[in-house]
């Protein structure tokens, strides 16, 4: 399907469906415009007034632009987005009077949706269905459709996080105050630390009619069973290929609307997998790159299906190739355009860039559990250590070049590092690093946290993920270990130690402590396994057990001293994860059951009776020993099509009688872990025989598309 290029360049029609500031300098007064610039850029409070004064222009663009209905838009813990639509019409007078349209600020500042029926936790009963959504400004409002969208935070009536978005908000916002602080030891003029993230979506594509023949990809987003096709992957020839022209057209029309909306798509190409690909934006700031993803993750599905495809946003939807990640390039960056994790050109900047660095890799040793835990689903359990995905292991690489400096910095004495410059005054003596790294130390993609030249890559985020979730864990975990540098820098300068030495000292002491977590090697390698488990590190592989890191004390107190979860969110949020890892499991064992019992036994026992029809006519037609030699690969197919037979029919009831068991467990952890230990491991089982007989029964009888068709039709 072509896609009309449209008569303006890129630069003309982006952001047209967004209330951006281009859009606020036409429909807002210059009072208004000034005080709602300063509630988003300097965060001060939005009073009732001014909200009047923005949902006014808002409507007025909003009505200009055929727009009928309004809704807050928001992230609940489903990992996906929701919204409840209200038209803009209210009366006039007495109702059944005229109408006006009619959109005020309390309409848009806050809605009451239903907060029972979305996963909480048990924060909130059936009967407690009072819930708020509350506009968040510093992300733009936009149009889909007919309808205005107006991103917001999701509350409990008692006031808990029911959403992604606010505590992500209150982990931006630590994360702000805690480097501000720590930017001042350089530079007293920063007023503010931004987190930036850039996301780059990998995906599959299906074509439409494979993928409805397939009931496993229709309701589990991966295949459960398929043999592997003679050619898939080996040949490494589909990696930066030319994009199939049908592919080219729906990726166009991806990059039309994203750009609409303002999603500065910047990069498209044929990933590892065959029919795999991916796409990638230029950096944002994290909380409207995350808004942006998961705009991309609703516009690649409804143009996915103008084009005949379905698109796979699953971790694993086919085995023996390359799963799909979400890989999230993360800085930080200040006010004054410095970016934090770009090295200087001046022994200073390098200082302040070796800081940041080594609280960082601080960050991440003290909680590899839990950023762990923060990228763990079911799906995502299928896709870590396989192929090119990094291992369920967190670690950091960092390049030759930087680990021998921190090792120089760590071997040294104070009066080796610290010197004096020209004018007199104590810096310390990091030799200079250049500010490009990328062409001075390889790349790493076998580890999950990887310092790629000015942003670390944390690679271990599934496709199908809310970026939120690990980007909330990131910044709370590096926000928390920059509260505490601080305090151990302050600590020694208030016993006397100036202020270089007092960084030098604590960053000493932490290049130390921190070796465990950097790694440079092979992430993929067995013996990693065994060297990560001498360090300390957790290699914990058990989707549920994992969870547990969120409720470990030390997790609790971080998140408590930040300011963006307590005890009771965690043990909610928990309990979701939990209950929707039990769920996918069960979905998944319900659809490969019914997919063995009405599909593949039915098939492959009347290929069977073929083949016994065929033994039985040759039998009829010639004398015994012609028959019995003419019949023997009939027969060693029809031993092996009946033992393959008996032993799924074994597997599949031995997996509804384990997934009874599960299901009478009332705990939500321990009914996860039950459906982990003893309902997961039967699904190889039961596709290994289901593999073998799909290659033994004749393909013409095969009900199923196979992976030859999955993978190579475009």
């Amino acid at each position: 399907m072509a896609v009309t290029a449209p008569d303006q360049m890129t630069s003309e029609y982006f952001r047209k469906y967004v209330f951006d500031r281009a859009k606020m300098a036409k429909y807002l007064s210059k009072e208004t415009l000034k005080v709602f610039t300063n509630v988003i850029d300097k965060g001060m409070p939005l009073d009732r007034e001014l909200a009047n004064h923005v949902a006014a222009g808002m409507k007025m663009w909003a009505l200009e632009m055929g727009v009928t209905h309004y809704t807050h838009w928001f992230q609940p813990l489903t990992e996906g987005t929701a919204e409840k639509h209200d038209s803009f019409i209210e009366y006039v007078g007495a109702p059944g009077g005229s109408i006006i349209e009619e959109f005020s600020g309390k309409l848009l500042a806050q809605q009451e949706p239903d907060a029972s029926s979305f996963p909480n936790g048990g924060l909130r009963n059936t009967f407690e269905a009072r819930g708020y959504s509350a506009w968040d400004p510093s992300s733009p409002a936009f149009i889909v459709d007919d309808t205005l969208c107006i991103p917001t935070v999701f509350i409990s009536y008692t006031g808990e996080a029911l959403d992604y978005k606010t505590p992500l908000l209150k982990a931006l916002n630590a994360i702000n105050k805690a480097a501000t602080d720590v930017c001042h030891y350089f530079d007293p003029s920063v007023k503010k630390v931004f987190s930036f993230l850039g996301w780059e979506q990998e995906y599959f594509l299906v074509d439409e009619g494979l993928y409805a023949a397939r009931p496993d990809l229709l309701l589990t987003g991966r295949t459960l069973m398929g043999h592997e096709s003679a050619k898939n992957q080996q040949l490494e020839d589909h990696y930066f290929g030319a994009i199939p022209e049908r592919v080219q057209a729906y990726m166009k029309e991806i990059e039309y609307e994203a750009y609409k909306y303002g999603i500065p798509c910047k990069t498209r190409h044929n990933e590892v997998a065959p029919n795999q690909f991916e796409l990638a934006p230029i950096y944002s700031e994290t909380n409207l790159a995350v808004d942006q993803n998961l705009m991309i993750m609703s516009i690649m599905k409804r143009v996915a299906r103008k084009h005949g495809f379905r698109v796979l946003l699953h971790e694993k939807p086919f085995a023996g190739v390359n799963g799909s990640g979400k890989h999230c390039n993360w800085s930080l960056g200040t006010d004054t355009g410095v970016g934090l994790l770009t090295p200087g050109k001046t022994p200073e900047e390098n200082l302040q860039f070796v800081t940041f660095l080594v609280n960082i890799l601080m960050a991440v040793y003290k909680n590899d559990a839990l950023l762990k835990a923060s990228i763990m689903t079911a799906q995502n359990a299928h896709r870590l250590g396989a192929n090119e995905a990094p291992p369920a292991i967190i670690s950091a690489f960092l390049g030759t070049q930087l680990s021998n400096i921190l090792d120089k910095l760590e071997n040294s004495t104070s009066e080796e590092a610290i010197v004096l410059d020209s004018k007199k005054k104590m810096r310390l003596g990091v030799a200079l690093i250049p500010e490009v790294l990328v062409d001075n130390t390889d790349r790493n993609r076998t580890s999950p946290f990887a310092f790629t030249g000015n942003r670390f890559e944390f690679r271990a985020v599934g496709s199908s993920a809310n970026c939120s979730c690990a980007m909330i864990v990131l910044n709370s975990a590096v926000a928390a270990q920059l509260v505490e540098f601080k305090e151990d820098v302050d600590a020694r300068i208030a016993s006397g130690v100036s202020k270089e030495k007092a960084i030098f000292d604590v960053l000493k002491e932490y290049i130390k402590i921190t070796k465990p977590i950097r790694f440079d090697g092979n992430g993929y390698g067995e013996e990693w396994k065994v060297e990560a488990k001498k360090r300390g590190l957790d290699c914990e592989t058990s989707v549920p057990l994992i969870y547990d890191a969120y409720l470990a004390d030390k997790s609790v107190e971080m998140f408590k001293s930040v300011g963006v979860f307590n005890r009771k969110e965690l043990e909610a949020r928990n309990e979701v994860k939990w209950e929707m890892y039990t769920k996918k499991i069960q979905i998944e064992a319900r659809v490969l059951g019914d997919l063995v019992v009405n599909h593949i036994i039915p098939v492959a026992t009347r290929y069977k009776n073929l083949l016994l029809d065929n033994v039985y006519k040759l039998s009829q037609v010639y004398d015994k020993e012609m028959a019995l030699r003419l019949s023997t690969d009939d027969t060693e197919l029809i031993e092996e099509l009946s033992a393959r037979v008996s032993s799924v029919k074994k597997l599949v009831a031995d997996m509804v009688d384990a997934r009874r068991v599960a299901n009478r467990i009332a705990s939500e952890r321990e009914k996860a872990i039950a459906y982990h230990d003893t309902v997961v491991p039967l699904f190889e089982k039961i596709r290994k025989d289901v593999d073998n007989l799909e290659l033994i029964v004749d393909d013409e009888m095969w009900s199923l598309p196979k992976y030859r068709e999955l993978l190579f039709i475009r």
